[in-house]
This record gives C-alpha cells, structure tokens and sequence, in this order.
C-alpha cells in the first residue's frame, strides 16, 4: 500500500462544538473547546470555531466580544420542512480564531443549551442534527475549504458522516479529514431509531457498525465510526473506555476503532488560572513565595466563609458537581471519620438536591470545620483554589479533570481517586524517597470511604511537614499544565487524520 504524507505547516481546522467559553458554558466541554481554539490558533493555524447561537443566554452576559452579522444564511431540509439559520461573527479573545455563531430562535432560544429540569429537551436530536447539518453548509457557502473538522461530543457527532457520504463529492471537501473526540462518555445522544430521517442520511446507514446501537439512533456512535481519527480527554481514560465498565455500551465500537483513537490530557488557560496575577485573589503568590501568598488567601477563605482562622489547620477544598459521579457517596460515608481529625472542609457546587442537603447538614453540625456554599461562584472557585491545603477529587470516573490541574498550578495538593485524567496529572506520594522526584499529591484506586479516609489522613500528616510539603507544591507548581502541548498533540492527530485521507484517495476508496 502506498503511503501518502498529508503534512502541511498551517492547517485550516473548524472545531464544531455545542458550547464554547466565553460565549456558553455547562461544562468542561466549553472550556476545551474554547481554549483550544485559541491555542490552535496561537500555533499559527487558521481556525474558525462553529457553535449554536443561544441567543438569550449570551444577551443576558456581560463583557462577551462584539458579536456581528454575516449576512449569510443557510437552509437545511428537515424532514418537514426547511428550516433557515443566520450566521453571526466574532473572535475569540486573546486570539485570531474566529467564532460563528449559528442562529436559529425555534432551536436555540431556549433557558438551557440542553433541557431544563433532570431532563433533555425532547426535540434535542432534531436541534443537534440540525447543527450538525448547518455546519459543512457553512464550510461549503463561505468557501472556508477546512483541511480538518473536528467535532466534539454527540451534538456533532454526524458531521463525519455527512463527509463520508453527501460531502463526499462536494468542492472544497476533496481532502478533509474529520476528528471526533469524546469528553464524557455517559452522554451519547441516543434517540429513537425513527428520528433516523432526521440525519438527512438514508437508513442503510442505520446498522450495529455505523449508527445503531442496541436499537437506537447514537449519535456518539455515528461519529466514532466514521471519523478518521477519534481522540479523547486523557491517556488512561482513553483506556478506560475501551472495557465494558468505561464504554457505556460502545467499547466494542471503541476496539475496534483503538488503533484510532488517542488520549490528549486536556490544558488550562493558564492566563485565567495564575497565582501570581489573579484578579480574584486578595494576594498574588509564586513558586518562591507561595507560603506567605497562599496564607493570605487561606485567611480570606476562612473569612468569608465563617470559619475560624487557623493557620495551622489543614483545610480541604471541593469545587464540583455534587452528584455520584464525582464521589459524594464516598464523602458523606467518611465524614465522621474525618471530621474527628483536626482539618477544615469548604465546599463549592450544587447538584443531587440530597447531597446539597447533606452538605448543609454538614455544615451546620460542625460549623467550625465545615462551610458549603450552595451554587456556583466564580470568584469563590479561584480563593478556593488559592486558600485551601488540599483539593479533594474522590470521582468514581473522571475523564479529564481540570479542578486538580487548577490546584496544581496554586500550589494546593489534590487528593483524587486514580482514574482517568485524575491519573495522568497527579502524581502519587507513598512515602518512599523515590516518589518526591515527581509526587505533586495523593492517589487511591479502590472506590471505598476507607480508602479514601485512609488517604486523606496520609495528606493531612504530610500537610505537618514542612519539607515535604514544599517538595509537593514545586513539582505541582513548576509543571506546565497549559494548552500549548495539549494542542501540539491534537496537530500531530490531525496530521495522522489527514494521512489517512489522502492514503483512502491514493487507492481509490473516494
């Protein structure tokens, strides 16, 4: 077989994602795609990232960039009739990517991106395919000829479809290559198998190696079998969803694409997250002057919050969901155990309406060790952050993480549970000289309470120790946690995507 290089210096890449940072954010989806934009573009590629226009949620935001008009429109025939969106312009901050924002009131004029309540919209399959949809349309009207189209979650996963088949052919797509990646494989967008003429795609493709999955549409499936590379947000996750506890359902779709398919650990904007320049914090810290800083942000921390103000008490922080996922069951079952020891626990999220509950309840059982807030505080996340000894992360899944990599960079030592990218940043302590080399924090794999109790009680006697703990917070501190060699590997899986399609026209397969 012949082998074709596909290399080229500047690549002209879209990012099709359902939300975006600064524009729309739910979760960690936004703040990777937008980040990456930027770091792709700060690489010196030509990169336009393509996003719904929730119209209401962005007027009821201050400080956005200037959004303006195109003055292009693009139709789509759904099933009943033809459905028109306008498309707006704006670039991303701090970069030269560009942002299209697809606008469309009847889909997209709504109070949440996906649903409201514990439920999705019921329409969400007729709305993301529409997206999906619009978005070679723009690539096709506005000439944007994309050497890659990188597509993010179920809500695109159909665009490397739509390039396999009705872009097949079409100018401008002759040497596109797709990329799928996956953020959290627990949300696949499966619908009902007769939603399939939504998808503009004829039923042959509704079959168990393309976009059926235990008789239903998938629209995560869809995208991970046609893609010509699938990528995911970390080295052990990418492992992790191979087997049938992490697949959901697809690991056997995974395997057989795993030749395919890399983990990338996602970066942090490390302008946004900077103890030295944080607008946030009410004292600014370095490598070589974190112990003054971070004792004046601890102080801050235990003043707002209502504790008392001891230094010496180890306190423990928590910025996160308060769902199973994220390991509250384990907190609430080891929290008498822990709280007989001498530490503080703030806490920041919201959630399962029972942990909120049990948290409160917490709190006011033991109100000079424990303060919850209740919501989400963009202010309180960084002095968290900041003022906090140890971060807790006891996630029963993870695939990324970005809260251990904000504590990393803050000088404050997480303790996670080794999974996903959990495993790939925190490196463990376990008490041999050996580890001190690279050890940033503390690890435990069985998903008990005793074992994390029994981890947290190793953090909290290493919090006494002068000269580990400084060994700890440099190796955090002093690894490059940013977005510049995440995004270099996901240039390397373009390349290897863009290999492949020219390899596929080589021997006459398109």
């Amino acid at each position: 077989m012949m082998s074709v290089k596909a290399l080229k210096p500047r690549l002209r890449i879209v990012l099709a994602a359902s939300e975006a940072v600064p524009f729309f954010k739910t979760g960690g989806l936004a703040d990777v795609t937008g980040a990456l934009a930027a770091a792709l573009s700060q690489l010196g590629h030509d990169v336009v990232l393509i996003i719904p226009d929730y119209f209401p949620m962005r007027q009821s935001r201050k400080g956005l960039p200037a959004v303006h008009e195109t003055g292009i429109e693009v139709t789509v025939a759904m099933p009943d009739r033809p459905v028109t969106a306008t498309i707006n312009w704006a670039t991303l901050p701090g970069s030269e990517a560009r942002v299209l924002l697809v606008r469309q009131p009847d889909y997209f004029d709504r109070r949440q991106p996906y649903g409201e309540g514990n439920g999705g919209y019921q329409d969400n399959c007729e709305r993301f395919c529409f997206f999906s949809r619009v978005v070679p349309e723009i690539c096709r009207q506005m000439v944007l000829r994309p050497d890659i189209l990188h597509c993010n979650d179920w809500q695109t996963g159909l665009i490397p479809a739509l390039l396999n088949s009705n872009y097949a052919e079409t100018s401008g797509f002759e040497h596109t290559a797709s990329v799928m990646t996956i953020h959290n494989m627990a949300y696949q967008g499966r619908f009902w198998h007769l939603d399939m003429p939504l998808t503009g795609l004829p039923w042959t493709y509704y079959n168990h190696r393309q976009m059926e999955a235990w008789g239903e549409l998938n629209l995560l499936k869809t995208g991970l079998s046609f893609a010509d590379q699938v990528s995911t947000v970390s080295p052990t996750y990418a492992e992790e969803i191979c087997t049938p506890d992490g697949g959901y359902g697809l690991d056997s779709a995974l395997r057989e694409r795993q030749a395919d398919l890399t983990g990338i650990l996602n970066g942090i904007d490390d302008a946004a997250w900077n103890p030295e320049a944080d607008v946030l914090l009410p004292a600014h810290y370095s490598v070589d002057t974190w112990r003054e800083g971070k004792g004046r942000c601890k102080a801050h921390l235990q003043h707002r919050m209502q504790l008392p103000c001891f230094e010496e008490v180890p306190l423990i922080g928590m910025v996160s969901r308060m769902v199973d996922q994220k390991g509250f069951d384990l907190i609430m079952e080891a929290a008498p155990r822990l709280l007989n020891r001498n530490l503080q626990l703030v806490f920041l999220g919201t959630g399962d309406p029972w942990y909120e509950q049990k948290v409160r309840e917490l709190a006011s059982q033991y109100p000079e060790q424990v303060a919850a807030q209740i919501g989400f505080d963009e202010s309180l996340a960084h002095q968290i952050e900041a003022g906090a000894d140890l971060f807790l992360m006891p996630s029963r899944f993870e695939p990324c993480g970005l809260n251990q990599m904000y504590s990393l960079r803050y000088g404050t030592m997480p303790i996670v549970r080794r999974v996903g990218g959990l495993a790939d940043s925190v490196v463990p302590y376990d008490g041999s000289p050996e580890s001190l080399q690279t050890a940033n924090g503390f690890t435990f794999s069985d998903y008990t309470a005793e074992a994390l109790a029994e981890t947290v009680e190793l953090a909290l006697d290493c919090c006494e120790n002068t000269e580990l703990r400084d060994v700890l917070v440099r190796n955090g501190m002093t690894r490059d946690w940013s977005w510049s060699g995440s995004a270099s590997r996901y240039v390397e899986v373009y390349q290897r995507a863009l290999t492949r399609v020219a390899n596929r026209r080589v021997e006459g397969r398109i």
